[in-house]
């Protein structure tokens, strides 16, 4: 008997490496970015429901303030795609229990969209291949198919062509969180404001950061990350240079505003050095929240059924 519903786990993202080419005529950038999947995880639960009922979702957990409850959340949206590519049923209810921050720059909006890829492909036994997965969330957002893929990867295009990349070891993160999101095109604006009047260059994998993720190389990784949005995200966001500032001063191995901001992550040694800079940064009075991950982690996978 096939379950009524499905809960799927999905992570967070930090690109160690993103690199943006010029504004195109689509007014969209070509990207290419490296990304790593850390374990802090949406929990996103996909069931059938009452026929009239349509796709309803709820919202819950430590970071669900100020997330969309409507048609405009990435969740709904992919199960209206998902429903329409293959003759689904139309009633469905979407629960997403948030842990990612929301507009932090770590895909919390394209997880949950990933989550119920994944999990109305289970619910409904379509037995989708990850790669059509990852296509019909290109279609949702631009870091859908890496939350579907999970582990290192290199996404090229929008950062939606993702090639899983070789790479050793675990690595420890403090995540700086902020009490107020940044929007990604705003951000974007501001990089295009930023670099006016200059030749932009098309954007190519960081070979210094690859060859650190083939050694396990922790030290080396950390000198090699890299974000052309970071001094636009700092410009809007000012205070961003503090908390990036207490990361060097407390040794961090390396410190990156994440996708378009505004979580600072850093990347330190061992589980001390991750406990003291979290009790530096706590008490800095710079951010809102601190929080601790390790990666690399699974993509989006069930949990459990129902």
């Amino acid at each position: 008997m096939r379950s009524r519903g499905v809960t799927a786990r999905v992570p967070a993202k930090v690109n160690l490496q993103l690199s943006v080419g010029p504004l195109g005529a689509d007014g969209f950038h070509e990207v290419t970015t490296v990304f790593q999947a850390i374990s802090l995880f949406d929990d996103v639960t996909v069931a059938t429901a009452e026929k009239g009922e349509g796709v309803k979702i709820s919202i819950t957990g430590q970071t669900s303030g100020g997330v969309p409850a409507d048609n405009s959340n990435l969740a709904v949206k992919a199960a209206q795609l998902m429903i329409k590519n293959y003759d689904l049923p139309e009633d469905l209810v979407i629960k997403l229990k948030k842990e990612i921050p929301v507009a932090g720059g770590m895909a919390g909006g394209s997880a949950d969209a990933a989550g119920v890829i994944v999990g109305l492909d289970s619910l409904f036994e379509l037995g989708l291949s990850r790669d059509v997965m990852e296509s019909v969330g290109s279609k949702i957002g631009s870091d859908v198919p890496f939350s579907i893929c999970g582990g290192v990867a290199i996404g090229t295009g929008r950062g939606d062509q993702i090639t899983p990349a070789l790479a050793k070891g675990s690595y420890n993160w403090v995540l700086a969180l902020s009490g107020q999101g940044l929007a990604t095109p705003s951000v974007y604006q501001e990089c295009d404001r930023l670099r006016e009047g200059l030749s932009i260059a098309a954007p190519v994998v960081s070979e210094p950061l690859m060859q650190a993720l083939r050694a396990g190389d922790a030290k080396a990784l950390g000198k090699a990350l890299t974000n052309e949005l970071q001094p636009a995200a700092c410009s809007l966001r000012p205070a961003l240079r503090l908390v990036l500032d207490v990361g060097v001063d407390y040794g961090a191995l390396g410190g990156i505003v994440s996708g378009s901001g505004p979580t600072v992550a850093f990347l330190v040694s061992d589980d001390d050095h991750a406990m003291d800079l979290t009790v530096a940064l706590s008490s800095s009075g710079v951010v809102s929240s601190v929080v601790r991950a390790s990666g690399p982690t699974n993509g989006a996978r069930i949990i459990e059924s129902f």
